[in-house]
């Protein structure tokens, strides 16, 4: 099979499932919208995808008894009185950002470029993001 185009949202609504059906499938899937045109994925070869191109480069400091956590260029950092609490704060402290960049800072200029890795965030459980984090989970 091909890739499926749709060349409006009202056909791609008569066809709803042959369009998930193709993403689900790995397939090129696209819906036009007046001049804009929208690509519907499949959600775990998108969040792996993403995992492979947002390299998170976490990098881990032991100071004063607890760790830090945080990456390099991204405004996020968390602190916890072991490694693994301190990769939980990271992970909750991730979701924030996300949640922050999708309410008000996907439009500034220093946080748009985030947008892979809050598509990463949105789309990873906290396993996930924790292996992410550790660089496991590829």
């Amino acid at each position: 099979m091909s890739a499926v185009h749709y060349e409006s949202y009202t056909e791609a609504r008569t066809h709803f499932k042959d369009l998930l059906d193709a993403a689900g499938e790995g397939r090129v899937a696209t819906v036009r919208r007046d001049s804009d045109r929208a690509a519907v994925v499949d959600v775990d070869r998108l969040r792996h995808y993403l995992s492979l191109g947002c390299s998170a480069k976490a990098q881990a400091v032991a100071e004063s008894g607890g760790w830090s956590i945080f990456i390099p260029g991204v405004p996020v950092a968390a602190d916890g009185a072991t490694f693994d609490e301190a990769l939980s704060e990271m992970v909750d402290a991730l979701r924030e950002y996300a949640e922050d960049w999708q309410d008000r800072l996907r439009t500034a200029p220093n946080h748009k470029d985030h947008w892979g890795l809050v598509q990463l965030i949105a789309l990873s459980d906290d396993q996930q993001l924790t292996d992410w984090l550790v660089g496991n989970g590829r």
